[in-house]
């Protein structure tokens, strides 16, 4: 029997999930990724300096950082 993988941050959540104005099923870490990807011409090292601060974020100030950068 597969155990049960848990998730262990709103990066792991859908962006609907998370966000009330979003309609994304696709991960919040994922939809923080392509933002900056197309930000920096798929520069994948800018890109991944760019991400990195996300990823240890506390969640509440994780929420509101991704908030300000996706909404549209």
């Amino acid at each position: 029997m597969a155990a049960a993988v848990e998730k262990t941050s709103i990066l792991d959540e859908s962006m609907s999930d998370v966000f009330d104005w979003s309609d994304a099923k696709l991960p919040v870490r994922d939809a923080i990724w392509n933002h900056f990807m197309d930000d920096d011409n798929h520069d994948t090292t800018k890109t991944s300096d760019e991400v990195a601060p996300y990823m240890n974020m506390d969640e509440g100030k994780l929420k509101d950082a991704v908030e300000k950068l996706l909404k549209a």
